[in-house]
């Protein structure tokens, strides 16, 4: 893990902000979605990517009825049925 160099304080609900420089690094925008990971002492973010509920694929994603499937698993299933 690399270190910034970057110290943030958590406010009174819990909230911290990202540096302007991270978030265009990162290609984070306002009201981009943040999965949040555990990893023993450790918090990481990491940017939301929708993947695939079949194979776990973030390529091309379409959501169908609330679940996100890729075109590949939409073609094996259209093909079992």
């Amino acid at each position: 893990m690399k270190s910034t160099g970057i110290v943030r304080k958590v406010d009174e609900l819990g909230r911290i902000v990202l540096p302007i420089e991270m978030r265009r690094t990162l290609d984070i925008a306002e009201r981009d979605s943040l999965e949040i990971f555990v990893d023993g002492d450790s918090i990481i973010l990491k940017k939301y990517q929708p993947a695939c509920i079949f194979c776990d694929n973030t390529k091309d994603i379409i959501s169908y009825k609330g679940k996100n499937i890729c075109p590949d698993c939409i073609n094996k299933i259209k093909t079992r049925y």
